[in-house]
């Protein structure tokens, strides 16, 4: 499963939480201040696998996680309607 991340690098303050918390370091602190002077995080989205811990410890609620999860979803159809897709079902 690969994930995105964006954070809004104008609102974060730098406390560095979602740095500690990221299991692919996937996120640094930048070494340019935003326009409030501080130093925000910012995202390395290479390796990111869309777990979310750094927008749930984010006490500024600024990191929105993107998931690609298009390997757990299959498309069923019903019998005789092959052409329109009728029901998803995740996999288990």
């Amino acid at each position: 499963m690969a994930g995105k991340i964006i954070i809004d690098t104008e609102r974060c303050k730098g406390c560095g939480l979602c740095v500690v918390v990221c299991p692919k370091d996937s996120i640094v602190i930048s070494k340019k201040s935003n326009k409030t002077g501080y130093f925000p995080a910012q995202a390395n989205n290479t390796d990111c696998t869309g777990c979310a811990a750094c927008a749930i410890i984010c006490p500024e609620v600024i990191i929105v996680v993107y998931r690609d999860e298009a390997d757990k979803i299959e498309i069923a159809t019903e019998p005789g309607n092959e052409a329109k897709p009728s029901l998803i079902e995740e996999k288990a």
